[in-house]
């Protein structure tokens, strides 16, 4: 059985560019989808949070029918596992889903970068989901970024002036993965797009929550019958 580490943010605001914080946390949609469709699959799920703090959900992404699947993996939202105390040897794959909460902790978080990174160059499965992407930020030291020249996606910065944070975002995904190098290709706002580069696996958006699952549980197949 394969075996998953899903990392979610323990951050519940964001410090927006005029000093005011912006409430957030994961995407319920994100979380739930991508749950639900590993599981179906029959892939074993850990959930990992910096500092082992329970995952605080959005409050604008809080509906139905996302909301009651949550309700039913209550317990295992509540008690994630340290990130620091992970080891990536026990997976196959690294699942970053998005919320603006990753936009403050997995972005700047040592331990995930330490995880990420070794998880890349040993060929496991890596994928962030909208602003989950911010995850990969985490990886830049020293003027080296694990994931430059590789293809992705992630929330664009259309998306953010029109339906996300707006002019006050402390500062554009998309723009600072394309500083660090990263190829990005964002699809037209709202659109349902994933894009995949070897084992690096992304998607956009809340709509391209199920894509990007599904494509884990494809790659994760191949991996398995090779």
């Amino acid at each position: 059985m394969a075996k998953v580490l899903m990392v979610l943010t323990g951050a519940d605001h964001l410090i927006m560019s005029d000093g005011t914080r912006h409430p957030t946390g994961y995407w319920a949609e994100e979380v739930a989808e991508s749950h639900r469709i590993l599981t179906e699959a029959g892939i074993e799920i850990d959930i990992a949070t910096p500092g082992g703090a329970e995952p605080p959900v959005d409050q604008n992404s809080a509906n139905p029918p996302f909301t009651e699947y949550l309700d039913g993996i209550a317990d295992h939202l509540a008690k994630p596992l340290v990130l620091a105390d992970v080891s990536i040897e026990d997976y196959d794959a690294v699942y970053l889903p998005g919320g603006h909460g990753p936009m403050t902790d997995l972005a700047v978080d040592k331990d995930l970068a330490r995880l990420l990174r070794t998880a890349d160059e040993e060929g496991k499965v890596i994928a962030a989901l909208c602003h989950g992407g911010a995850a990969l930020l985490s990886t830049a030291v020293d003027g080296e970024f694990a994931f430059a020249g590789r293809r992705l996606t992630v929330f664009s910065d259309a998306e953010e002036l029109n339906g996300g944070t707006g002019e006050k975002t402390p500062y554009f995904v998309e723009t600072r993965l394309r500083e660090l190098g990263a190829v990005v290709e964002p699809g037209p706002p709202w659109s349902q797009t994933v894009v995949v580069d070897g084992t690096l696996i992304t998607g956009q958006n809340p709509q391209s929550s199920v894509d990007t699952a599904n494509r884990v549980v494809a790659a994760l197949a191949s991996r398995a019958s090779a």
